[in-house]
C-alpha cells in the first residue's frame, strides 16, 4: 500500500491532480485545490502523504500536504456514503480541525456548506465521525488562538463571518474555495485579508 510520494513534479492538472516521477514512475495523485497551489512549481521536488484506494474497477492515488489531512480522508471513508471524491470536498472546505469542531459540536450545517451534502446525510456523517476523530488541536471560533495558529483559525472565522453577513451556503462555499487557496498560499494570512479574499470572490452584491 502507498503512503506517500516524493519525487520530481511533472505536471499540474488544474482540475486537481498532480503527475509526480518517484523512481522512473509518474504517480497521477488527486489532490485538493490547496494542495495543488501548495505544490510548487513543475519541476521542483514534491511530496504528498497518500491514501491508495482500491476498488474493483480502479485504483487511484490521493495525496495530501499534511498527514492530519490524510488521517481525515480515511476517517471520512468509514462514513456511511462517502467515497474518496466527497471525502476530499468535504476537507476541502473544512481542514481537520473545523471538521473535528463540527463533529464535537454536532454541527450538521458545516457540513452542509459542501457541494452533494443534505442535511440527512449531514447528520448521519457527524454521527459515524463521533467515535473516529479525536478533539480538534486549534480553539473554537470566539476563542483566543495560540501564537503561530495561523491561517487555520482564520479561515474558520472567516467561514463563520461570511454565514453572519447572510450569505447562502452556496455563496459561502464559492468564496471559500478561494479562501482556502489563499490560506495555503500564506500560512500567516490574517482574517481581514482572507475576508477581503471572500468579499473580492464574492463580488458586489
Amino acid at each position: 500500500m502507498i503512503g506517500s510520494v516524493r519525487g520530481r513534479l511533472l505536471d499540474k492538472d488544474p482540475g486537481g491532480e498532480l503527475l509526480i516521477e518517484a523512481g522512473g514512475v509518474g504517480y497521477r495523485v488527486i489532490v485538493a485545490p490547496a494542495t495543488l497551489a501548495a505544490a510548487g512549481p513543475v519541476g521542483d521536488e514534491c511530496f504528498v502523504y497518500a491514501h491508495h484506494h482500491v476498488r474493483e474497477d480502479t485504483s487511484d492515488l490521493y495525496g495530501f500536504a499534511e498527514l492530519d489531512e490524510r488521517r481525515c480522508f480515511e476517517a471520512l471513508l468509514s462514513a456511511h456514503g462517502v467515497g474518496p471524491a466527497l471525502a476530499l470536498a468535504v476537507l476541502s472546505h473544512l481542514p481537520p480541525d473545523e471538521l473535528r469542531r463540527a463533529v464535537a459540536a454536532d454541527d450538521a450545517a458545516a457540513l452542509e456548506l459542501v457541494p452533494g451534502i443534505g442535511a440527512k446525510t449531514s447528520k448521519r456523517m457527524v454521527l459515524d465521525l463521533k467515535s473516529r476523530l479525536g478533539a480538534p488541536a486549534t480553539p473554537s471560533i470566539g476563542e483566543a488562538a495560540p501564537v503561530g495558529d495561523g491561517a487555520g483559525s482564520a479561515v474558520a472565522e472567516v467561514r463563520a463571518a461570511l454565514s453572519q453577513m447572510g450569505f447562502s451556503p452556496a455563496e459561502v462555499r464559492e468564496a471559500m474555495a478561494a479562501v482556502s487557496i489563499a490560506a495555503a498560499n500564506d500560512a500567516e494570512a490574517d482574517t481581514g485579508a482572507l475576508l477581503r479574499v471572500a468579499l473580492q470572490e464574492l463580488g458586489p452584491r
